[in-house]
């Protein structure tokens, strides 16, 4: 009787205690797989750096004009899948005198489009599902279509007019007196102590991706499988009226987050999974997305604050620049990246020859540049 008026009255009755054992369990055990997923991207961006962190650093050495920067960026990242960590290398050299702020800011540009590899590999844990899969590939893609626009747009009005490079350059001089800064990550102080046993163990960075993609499927079927069974309507309510409640909470949350953690593969990766499920929309993750790609030139601005350098500084300046810019220009015309990944997820999701199809164009996308490279 009391839960039936309870429901009259627009309250549900509290769960049976078991119903909250079971709530409690589910929980721990989405934690669980959760860390699980977390030390998996962790482990995989260890070993593309064990791999070609080196490739990454002679590649940018390679850089001799700003269209040659601009793809260089985009292959050393797509390399080490760390725009972070691309970012902070172009910051070195151009302290070192080896390359100057000109060519720089291309390879940061390059760099943005490069880091994304992870979020579709990340969608690819619910291939099984069509309808899962199209939403997940949206999602991973939402955030290359605002690079790569953003790219598009600015690269030429740099070239023409260097506003990225003047801009970046009156902001070094805005920060000239401030000295060494450096943050600790609070997610790697958690996740390392195992991807560093992993990497002792098995110290080749081949198998080690090998035990990396094996954690990051296999926490992702477990992770999605409580999100189905259990945690969907729940964690859709708390995303609705707190995380995601408008864009500038979302972009607030990855923005921090982002700048946090120091890696937007992984909070981006995040949220993949939640879009797979339907707790959340491609266009909800759209501003989420903007303010993780601001939050992660926060790596390279604090590694440039090390050097004292002023044109090291002026180089991850030029980073936050060129990511505001972007947000000013596609945040407002948000449905154009919107419209392309939703496009792009559909055809993921209509057959396994449609996707087969989307990921020869995505290699070849990353080889061409690679060739361009070579031959040079």
């Amino acid at each position: 009787m009391q839960g039936r008026t309870m429901k009259r009255i627009g309250v549900e009755p509290p769960p049976p205690p078991a119903s909250r054992f079971h709530l409690a369990v589910e929980f721990l055990l989405f934690a669980a797989f959760l860390y699980l997923f977390l030390v998996s991207i962790e482990l995989m961006s260890t070993a593309f750096k064990l791999a070609g962190k080196g490739l990454a650093e002679r590649l940018l050495l390679l850089t001799s004009d700003p269209l040659a920067g601009l793809i260089v960026g985009l292959v050393a990242t797509s390399v080490i899948q760390s725009s972070s960590t691309t970012t902070s290398i172009t910051v070195g050299l151009v302290a070192a005198g080896s390359i100057d702020l000109r060519l720089a800011i291309p390879i940061v540009m390059g760099a943005n489009i490069g880091t994304t590899v992870t979020n579709t590999i990340v969608s690819l844990g619910h291939a099984r599902n069509p309808r899962e899969l199209e939403r997940a590939f949206a999602a991973s893609t939402v955030h290359d279509f605002f690079n790569v626009l953003s790219v598009l747009v600015l690269f030429p009005l740099e070239l023409r007019f260097h506003l990225i490079e003047k801009a970046a350059v009156h902001l070094q001089e805005s920060f000239a007196t401030i000295g060494g800064v450096e943050m600790l990550s609070p997610l790697k102080l958690v996740v390392s102590p195992p991807v560093e046993l992993a990497v002792r163990a098995i110290p080749h960075p081949i198998p080690v991706l090998a035990v990396a993609l094996f954690l990051l499927f296999l926490s992702l079927s477990r992770i999605v499988r409580i999100m189905r069974r259990s945690l969907v309507t729940r964690a859709q309510g708390l995303f609705d009226r707190l995380l995601f409640r408008n864009d500038a909470a979302a972009f607030l949350v990855g923005w921090l987050l982002t700048a946090a953690v120091q890696s937007s593969s992984v909070t981006t990766s995040l949220v993949v999974p939640l879009v797979g499920t339907g707790i959340l929309t491609v266009r909800e993750i759209y501003t989420y997305t903007l303010g993780a790609n601001l939050g992660t030139t926060i790596t390279a601005l604090l590694a440039s604050f090390a050097t004292a350098n002023p044109s090291a500084i002026a180089v991850a300046f030029g980073h936050m620049t060129f990511n505001i810019l972007g947000i000013a220009i596609f945040y407002p015309a948000k449905a154009l990246p919107i419209a392309l990944a939703t496009g792009v997820g559909r055809l993921a999701g209509r057959s396994r020859r449609s996707l087969a199809g989307l990921f020869v164009i995505y290699i070849v996308a990353h080889l061409v540049p690679v060739l361009y490279v070579l031959l040079r």
